[in-house]
């Protein structure tokens, strides 16, 4: 089958960073789907694996072995694992695979079954393909992390998600609107992101290029219960302490090497 791959981590420049591969097709087993891939989707977690976040820079695999990236991915079923008993050749599926297996940038692709949902038959393959890792993620931090059905006594009934218009931002906007009586706020800065994230259900849009308390302040809500952030939380993080609810919840999704939390403690913010 085909497939793209690496055997070393090297920088995205560097011709040997992603190759076209011809790799042997793989056999499902146990609780297996033998997919078909027909699209996938980029993440950030592809990114960092390919740069060596993973592993020790530039560490090499084993001679002759390659790395396929992608966890993501839309397809059809066209075989079946021993015990899988859930989906028939002929399914089309969409999920978030397994980062401990081999990716979906291949041609064909095996997954257990038992974290793969029928593909909505509204949207088309790619579409699909764009939805498993960024709903699970919006999804967990709202209604797991966040518990935003349970309100913060004294708390307005809001939430602000920083990064409205990224492909987390965007669903956890659309969740919370749908899904919640919550007052959804989110930042956005340029105008064409501005107008999505409205288009995406959010009652109020702030500019995140501009300090955020005053804008939320401004909104005379309140202090918001939640806030979820997807992205630059570091440069925020001062307003957040600011502006969130005394006893609010604060989620973030990026990865920075220290949190200085101390501003959060004296609200009994929960992070």
């Amino acid at each position: 089958m085909r497939a793209i791959g690496y055997q070393t981590p090297l920088p995205i420049d560097a011709a040997a960073s992603l190759v076209d591969i011809d790799l042997p097709d793989p056999q499902p087993s146990g609780c297996d789907l033998l997919v078909a891939v027909q699209a996938v989707s980029v993440n950030p977690i592809d990114t960092m694996v390919r740069a060596g976040a993973a592993a020790p820079a530039g560490a090499a695999l084993p001679a002759g072995e390659w790395k396929v990236l992608g966890w993501d991915a839309a397809g059809t079923v066209v075989a079946t694992g021993p015990e899988a008993t859930r989906f028939r050749p002929g399914d089309r599926v969409f999920y978030a695979g397994d980062i401990t297996r081999s990716g979906t940038n291949a041609a064909l692709h095996c997954v257990d079954e038992r974290i793969v949902g029928h593909m909505p038959k509204s949207l088309d393959f790619a579409q699909a393909a764009a939805l498993p890792l960024t709903a699970i993620t919006a999804w967990e931090a709202l209604f797991d992390r966040l518990d935003v059905r349970r309100p913060v006594p004294g708390a307005a009934a809001a939430v602000l998600i920083i990064g409205g218009a990224g492909g987390v931002g965007s669903i956890a906007t659309q969740l919370a609107r749908q899904l919640t009586d919550l007052t959804v706020i989110a930042t956005a800065s340029r105008p064409q992101t501005r107008d999505w994230v409205q288009a995406m259900g959010a009652h109020h849009v702030l500019d995140h290029a501009q300090p955020l308390a005053q804008q939320v302040q401004a909104l005379g809500l309140g202090r918001p219960a939640f806030v979820f952030s997807t992205t630059q939380t570091m440069r925020h993080l001062a307003d957040i302490a600011e502006l969130i609810a005394p006893q609010g919840r604060f989620a973030l999704i990026d990865n920075h090497p220290t949190l200085d939390i101390v501003a959060f403690k004296r609200k009994s913010v929960s992070i």
